[in-house]
């Protein structure tokens, strides 16, 4: 008997062990990869979920725990905490079949110039920006062909900055792109197309003596299948132009087919005035309802896309080669001609743009108020607030179009354009003082002032382009405000520097709140509007700023004392 029972003593003693080992495994490897309050990972040690082996709990600040790895002495931090923690990006990438993690501290590009800026040539780094994709653009005008804002105002307004930097951003993608693909499809001359003609309808070519060249010219009934239509396969080239006159209630449609799927959208160009509307796959721009000669230019890529928008239709990255134009539709009555499809169409866009800042420009202030209302750092911008940067911007579409077209109304629009920016905020301008020394041209006229950095450094490369296509030997009002604002910004300049990366702007000196740190495309923009100055003014502080903000971008930081 005591032999049995020494030996279940034993037995005993060998359970108890084993559970107490296996206890206290699970008590010491438990864990989440989330965030938890201290005290987490022992009050749920006996967790259902196994984890390895090497897992540790790191304390962060004393505020949460994340769950860690532990190697011999290394300790290994989660890239999703350090992520958010330390807004570092990266990604897993592959080649020749090779897996590695790409590490980087900033997710903008830096492009250095590989000439000396020119007015005359690309708009700064412009041809990579595509104004018209942008969630803030509501549509592009059926009227005016260029972009309706809808950044403060959900029913749209045109905001002269946008449409200069739509006007700039195809000005400099004209340059830098090859020449597009064009199809002319019917001009009336020597491409003459095989138009269908219900049996209601009419349709005829004739010369037209304001076009002075034979034009198309239909007529169909109220009836649904009267129409004159032409069918087409056109993959690749979604830019269609034309000359086009519609009588009332009259309309041109194109239809585009998805190739991949049964899905058909009509877009319906129609005489109204209503921006646009849209109505399951049928999508509708009003492009006026004068019945005169206009010359049509339209994405209808983009147009697709905004009408989908505007039912909350899920996005999609790149229809382009989804569809196809498949038929043209006219109805009403009406000409056209010199029908064309193409890849791109940039300088008509950016005539666009110009002729309407030409256009909206108030005469005695040479300015564009902006319809909307603004709020920026607490402070209310009422509808009629102006923008430098919009006046820089506008000075710099205007620039280029009298280069390109010798018409001198553009070049006395751009002159204009100056007059606000030696207006004070206070009076209705732009134009504030640093310690009642220093000029600055402000993107958003408060009181107090902002200084924001980009928006005046882009209207001082207006003023630039304005001195310079006026003649550079000039001695020009634009070139004394360019010189005043360039003394402002290098005397300023150091104050914008955070020691990691840059402030959007002074806020925190001249309203005494918290600092507006640039995101990161917004310091990229800074660094590469230094790296153009550093083009035209050989001062050091812009160079070595540019390259030491540049290097912030890689993970660089300023020396501790």
């Amino acid at each position: 008997m005591m032999l049995v029972g020494r030996l279940n003593l034993r037995v005993a003693l060998v359970v108890l062990c084993i559970l107490v080992l296996v206890l206290m495994l699970f008590w010491s490897h438990c864990g989440e990869l989330s965030r938890r309050p201290i005290g987490s990972v022992l009050s749920n040690a006996l967790s259902e979920r196994n984890v390895g082996s090497d897992e540790i709990e790191c304390s962060i600040n004393g505020e949460f725990s994340v769950a860690c790895r532990r190697h011999r002495d290394e300790i290994y931090v989660p890239f999703t905490f350090i992520h958010k923690y330390f807004e570092i990006y990266g990604k897993v990438v592959a080649a020749d079949g090779i897996e590695k993690f790409e590490w980087s501290h900033s997710y903008s590009k830096i492009y250095h110039p590989k000439k000396k800026y020119d007015p005359r040539g690309t708009f700064t780094t412009f041809e990579n920006y595509n104004v018209e994709v942008r969630d803030r653009v509501k549509c592009i005008s059926g009227i005016e062909g260029v972009p309706v804002s809808i950044q403060w105002e959900p029913r749209g307004f045109f905001y002269a900055t946008q449409i200069a930097q739509f006007g700039l951003a195809h000005y400099s993608k004209n340059i830098t792109e090859p020449e597009p693909r064009r199809r002319i499809l019917d001009d009336g001359e020597t491409h003459i197309e095989n138009w269908i003609v219900s049996k209601d309808a009419y349709m005829a070519r004739e010369y037209d003596t304001t076009l002075r060249t034979n034009i198309l010219r239909f007529t169909t009934t109220d009836h649904v299948s009267s129409q004159v239509w032409l069918k087409v396969n056109i993959t690749q080239d979604f830019v269609l132009s034309l000359d086009l006159l519609l009588k009332p209630n009259s309309s041109l449609t194109v239809v585009l087919q998805n190739k991949d799927k049964k899905e058909t959208v009509y877009l319906h160009y129609i005489t109204s005035l209503q921006l646009i509307s849209a109505q399951e796959d049928h999508i509708y721009y009003g492009i006026g309802v004068e019945a005169a000669w206009r010359r049509i230019t339209r994405d209808l890529i983009i147009d697709m896309q905004k009408g989908w928008a505007l039912q909350d239709r899920p996005k999609r990255k790149s229809p382009r080669n989804k569809f196809k134009i498949s038929s043209i539709i006219v109805c009403g009555s009406g000409s056209l001609d010199n029908v064309t499809v193409a890849s791109s169409e940039h300088m008509a866009q950016f005539v666009a743009a110009a002729r309407w800042l030409a256009a909206a420009q108030r005469p005695r202030t040479g300015a564009w108020p902006v319809p909307a209302r603004r709020r920026v750092a607490g402070q209310d911008l009422r509808p009629g607030w102006h923008s430098a940067m919009s006046q820089g911007h506008a000075i710099s579409v205007l620039s280029r179009a009298y280069y390109r077209s010798g018409d001198a109304s553009y070049l006395q629009a751009a002159k204009r354009a100056m007059y606000l920016l030696d207006v004070p905020s206070h009076a209705g301008g732009v134009k504030a003082m640093w310690m009642d020394k220093y000029v600055w041209y402000e993107e958003y006229p408060t009181t107090p002032p902002l200084f924001v950095l980009n928006g005046f450094i882009y209207t001082l490369l207006g003023l630039y382009d304005l001195h310079i296509l006026e003649g550079e030997n000039s001695i020009s009002l634009a070139k004394k405000m360019f010189d005043d604002g360039m003394t402002s910004l290098k005397t300023l300049l150091p104050l914008f520097d955070t020691g990691s990366g840059s402030f959007y702007d002074l806020r925190h000196f001249t309203l005494g709140i918290s600092p507006n740190i640039a995101r990161w495309d917004y310091h990229a923009t800074h660094v590469n509007q230094l790296y153009l100055l550093a083009g035209l003014d050989d001062d050091p502080i812009l160079i070595n700023t540019a390259k030491r903000w540049e290097g912030y971008m890689q993970g660089k930081r300023a020396a501790h004392n």
